[in-house]
């Protein structure tokens, strides 16, 4: 008879159940076949990987107690402390003294000890499974010795590199090294240098660097059988499939993008119906019909979760046949969609839908760009041609976009949220040559407004049927973090009160009464900070920054995964207008790993994104050592000021040490005090700074005050009694 997981999980579970090795457990069960004998090895590696199961010191294997379980590491930035997060979605936090050996992203087993602010404490004490096989580091030379130092500062390890083991490498060269041997007691991590990337200053380096060091797949790489099963399914739509389908070509239906867009997933139609109401079509390109469950483009999309966007390069979740043709809502050609229809009042209220399988032809591709332009009153004879066609589609898009704004702001919705980006201007050898804000113009609102509609739409037709679902959920922040931001914005002089049961409103009313502060940005940041980040959930927990009572992904599939699922959940109700017992059963089980994959992945993506961008800004200061800028103070600690230079968006520190005097760090007020001279500084002080590093290796910008824009606070003065004042306030 063969033996089951769930059979052997019972022996050792029981009562009755003495901790055994592998050895023991055979003899147990009475299996004395080499085949029986292999499989009991191989349920007992998969337990213990899977953290169900214990192998002690002694290899007996034992169930964890109640006070021990599983999960995966995640290091902060610093790779001080880490957070391990547990197959039940429990988050315990572990200091960087307890992490023992462990790397960022591992499998540990985890000993609860305690709390930490609001979520358990614990320490590590086996690791499970190691998740990194490969690193990504700057190649150096200690005297005889040679180090890799990792690009990604989580981990805290240097990695030994053997003198055979070199592979050409030369110091402050970026590297690839696969992991030989983990860090232990008593010795370093060590690793052989597989590929050597080039200098740490040559801009060439940067995006294979980060490719590697987030396990990416390198830019155009599919493997074969993907892209011939791409080639395979790009078809043109037929006459028989046009005729299954709702036919939208008699519209003038048209997309809008940025200019360096190639992949156009959603498209729009809108008019004025006769009783005042507007109606709004979003057609977004129907994916699920190339790419089918369980083939081989799905499978890939799935390891993928999304496309990730590094600057100019995109590595697509899908093959460019699909994302960049078949898919693609391009201009003049017939493309299928799934098209929602909706019926919007004049206030902004959704009134009436409908869903249909449809096909289209977009009369124009439009740019951001040139929306704005027309909609700021541009008379160019060129552009004016351009838009003909959906003049007036544009005039009336605009009027609702303003009423669905409205409508998201009266019920509470954060806006305006990160609107400001840096824009990466590079020469063509690809050095950094500007960075410059890139702010929101009309014609992005006016598209983000209309998506998000779409998006809780769809939502809301599943949360009232209660079928299982992928929403995005964005929960509440926790009182900690609403602490910390009450704290900041206390310490630029601003009385906010916060109540209990927080809402949404009282974000918006921060960004709102805050638009004008010169830390405006810097204000967003700390917001956005304070709340949880949005992630992909089975369960509808809804959105707390949008104020949605249901929201999902829908509007892009061709680079989110989750909105290809929440494609294929809509055409299975719009053909049978539910789902049958067997169904429920099965999305129930499968759902939630789709969302918790898409959520890590998303993850990574946007991390990767973060990182170049960090590196291009560490880049852009590199050229500008020895010069000037007006800077703000963002961040007040002991060892020093973060300054952020708002022109650029660029932000590094001021050391303590490159101060004027000897400073002390007044917790409670959030200032630094010179003990001789009693200068202070606060969060908000305008400096001007000048830049004296910018190190790639550690991605650390440094800068010295060499002006004060304002005259010295004695310490007298009434910046003692607000911050007494603010005692009361906080009790």
């Amino acid at each position: 008879m063969k033996l089951t997981r769930d059979e052997l999980l019972k022996v050792i579970s029981s009562p009755k159940y003495i901790p055994a090795t592998l050895t023991e457990l055979a003899k147990k069960l009475k299996i004395r076949d080499k085949k029986e004998r292999q499989e009991l090895r191989s349920i007992l590696k998969e337990l213990v990987e899977t953290g169900r199961v214990i192998k002690d010191s002694r290899s007996r294997y034992i169930i964890p107690g109640e006070n021990i379980t599983t999960g995966n590491i995640r290091f902060s930035r610093k790779g001080l402390g880490a957070i391990v997060f547990t197959g039940e979605g429990e988050q315990i936090y572990i200091g960087g003294e307890d992490t023992g050996f462990a790397l960022d992203g591992d499998k540990v087993l985890v000993e609860k000890s305690g709390r930490f602010r609001d979520i358990a404490r614990g320490r590590i004490i086996k690791i499970l499974k190691r998740k990194r096989e490969k690193i990504v580091g700057t190649f150096i030379t200690k005297g005889l010795f040679a180090f890799v130092i990792p690009d990604d500062t989580r981990i805290k390890f240097d990695f030994y590199i053997p003198p055979e083991h070199y592979n050409n490498a030369r110091p402050d060269e970026k590297v690839v090294i696969r992991i030989t041997k983990y860090p232990a007691r008593g010795r370093n991590p060590e690793g052989i240098v597989e590929k050597v990337l080039g200098t740490v200053d040559d801009p060439a380096v940067d995006l294979p660097s980060i490719v590697f060091k987030h396990e990416l797949p390198e830019p155009g790489w599919f493997p074969e059988e993907v892209l011939e099963e791409a080639k395979r399914v790009s078809r043109e739509p037929g006459p028989s499939e046009r005729k299954k389908r709702k036919n939208f070509t008699k519209e003038r239906i048209f997309t809008i993008d940025g200019e360096d867009a190639k992949d156009f997933d959603d498209a729009i139609g809108i008019k004025k119906l006769p009783n005042g109401n507007f109606l709004l079509g979003v057609h977004i390109a129907d994916v699920s019909h190339y790419v089918k469950e369980g083939s081989k483009l799905d499978h890939e999309a799935y390891e993928r979760g999304t496309s990730v966007y590094l600057l100019d390069t995109v590595i697509p979740m899908l093959p460019f046949e699909l994302s960049n043709n078949i898919c693609s809502l391009r201009e003049g050609v017939d493309r299928l969609t799934l098209s929602l229809e909706m019926e919007i009042t004049s206030m902004g209220k959704l009134v009436d839908y409908k869903i249909s399988e449809g096909f289209i032809r977009s009369v124009r591709r439009l740019t951001y760009k040139e929306v704005n332009r027309f909609l700021q009153g541009d008379n160019d004879p060129l552009l004016q041609k351009k838009l003909a066609p959906v003049k007036d589609e544009l005039l009336v898009a605009r009027e609702l976009a303003k009423a669905l704004r409205d409508w998201r702001k009266k019920r509470g919705s954060v806006m305006d949220i990160s609107s400001r980006e840096a824009k990466i201007i590079t020469n063509k050898k690809g050095l950094v040559i500007d960075i410059v804000p890139q702010e929101r113009g009309e014609s992005e609102v006016m598209i983000e407004e209309f998506m998000i509609r779409a998006n809780e739409t769809v939502a809301e037709i599943f949360a009232a049927q209660g079928l299982p679902f992928v929403y995005r959920i964005h929960e509440e922040p926790d009182s900690d973090a609403l602490f910390q931001l009450k704290n900041y914005l206390e310490a630029i002089g601003l009385e906010i009160k916060m109540p209990r049961n927080i809402h949404p409103k009282a974000f918006q009313q921060i960004l709102e009464k805050t638009k004008d502060h010169p830390l405006h940005s810097s204000i967003e940041r700390v917001v956005v900070r304070s709340m949880k980040r949005a992630i992909y959930s089975e369960q509808n927990l809804g959105h707390f920054g949008l104020a949605s009572e249901a929201y999902t992904h829908f509007t892009s599939p061709i680079r989110r995964y989750p909105d290809l699922i929440v494609h294929r959940l809509l055409r299975k109700l719009i053909k049978e207008s539910t789902f049958s017992h067997k169904e429920i059963e099965k999305y129930e089980e499968v759902l939630p790993k789709i969302a918790d994959h898409c959520s890590k992945r998303e993850r990574i993506a946007n991390e990767a994104e973060w990182d170049l961008l960090d590196m291009k800004k560490v880049e852009y200061m590199s050229y500008h050592i020895g010069e000037r800028f007006e800077a703000v103070i963002t961040g007040v600690t002991k060892f020093g000021l973060f300054v952020e230079i708002p022109e650029k968006l660029i932000s590094g520190l001021v050391h303590i040490s490159t101060l004027d005097d000897y400073y002390e760090f007044d917790e409670k007020s959030n200032i630094l005090v010179g003990k001789h001279r009693n200068r202070i500084f606060r969060i908000g002080d305008e400096l001007i700074v000048q830049a004296v590093r910018a190190d790639k290796t550690t991605m650390e910008i440094d800068f010295v005050i060499v002006e004060k824009e304002e005259k010295y606070i004695p310490r007298k003065t009434k910046s003692r009694k607000k911050s007494s004042k603010r005692k009361k306030r906080a009790h």
